[in-house]
């Protein structure tokens, strides 16, 4: 369904929620830490090498192979450096704050259109509904 004239209102609407959540002081909050984050190179950089690290360990493993003592260490260590940088920490949190949000707002349309009404708190309980993957 393409949006047209006659569904300005809908734009509209979904203007007025965007709006509403960028006004939200939490999400200011996480916007002020993914700012901080995306000025730090230092901290990307750190972020960065540990994804890299993760997804070569994790493909390693599924390859069958085992994970030496010292590469699991090495991991953890540079998690811990991570974790612990505080401009590092805020944008993991707020990536993931952001995500719950996203996942909210989805949920709440995915319902919207399945049962063609609004939902309530019965109907969003226990899963996102059919076929969304989250196998709730």
């Amino acid at each position: 369904m393409a949006l047209t004239a006659e569904d300005s209102i809908i734009v509209k609407k979904t203007r007025d929620l965007c709006q509403t959540i960028l006004d939200h002081p939490d999400f200011q909050t996480l916007r002020k830490n993914i700012d901080q984050f995306m000025a730090d190179q230092k901290a990307q950089q750190e972020y960065q090498s540990l994804v890299e690290k993760s997804e070569q360990l994790n493909h390693k493993q599924h390859q069958g192979a085992r994970l030496s003592p010292q590469e699991i260490s090495d991991y953890e260590s540079h998690r811990d450096r991570v974790v612990n940088n505080p401009v590092a920490a805020g944008f993991i949190q707020a990536q993931q704050e952001v995500h719950q949000m996203q996942e909210s707002i989805n949920k709440y349309l995915s319902k919207t259109f399945e049962l063609g009404r609004v939902p309530n708190d019965q109907d969003l309980e226990g899963g996102c509904g059919e076929g969304c993957g989250c196998h709730h």
